[in-house]
């Protein structure tokens, strides 16, 4: 008998906003919570498993970006579209108290607070794409353009190779 997922925050907002999503399980190793492994546990193309970072902008303060789990997030062009001189990734011990959420599991959907969010363009380019499910060990599995939309954020090139 399979497992029950327990649906998580994330998802019961995606259920509220009537947006169609499949909540994907995949063991997590507390050693090794890089999206690559996420991928690999998937069986899905790193390109399309985007991970949720948090920065702080010396203007605007929190901020989200998702980015493809293979590239690094481009500061600069973060910083420029966010309206900042400067961003930096926030502290990790500061995650879960500024988005209720702890590192291998943060989501774009369902922080604590709405902050300006930011997707990575390539995320436009796949039918769907895989973001955390807000615990370790569950994807959501959604159309992009439905999360974009939902979570209200800016499709730009943020990210490096």
């Amino acid at each position: 008998m399979a497992k029950k997922i327990e649906k998580t925050n994330a998802a019961r907002l995606l259920d509220k906003a009537k947006i169609s999503y499949n909540l994907i399980p995949y063991e997590f190793d507390e050693n090794d919570l890089a999206a690559q492994h996420v991928a690999d546990s998937l069986g899905q193309d790193i390109a399309k498993v985007f991970k949720t970072l948090v920065l702080h902008g010396d203007k605007t303060g929190y901020i989200v970006c998702v980015i493809p789990g293979d590239k690094e997030v481009d500061l600069k062009a973060l910083a420029k579209v966010s309206g900042n001189k400067k961003v930096e990734m926030i502290p990790m011990k500061d995650l879960l108290s500024v988005t209720g959420y702890i590192r291998g599991g943060c989501s774009p959907i369902g922080m604590k607070k709405r902050f300006p969010t930011f997707f990575h363009s390539s995320a436009t380019e796949h039918d769907v794409i895989y973001v955390s499910a807000g615990v370790r060990g569950l994807q959501v599995e959604i159309n992009p353009k439905d999360l974009i939309s939902y979570v209200q954020a800016t499709v730009a090139d943020v990210a490096t190779e």
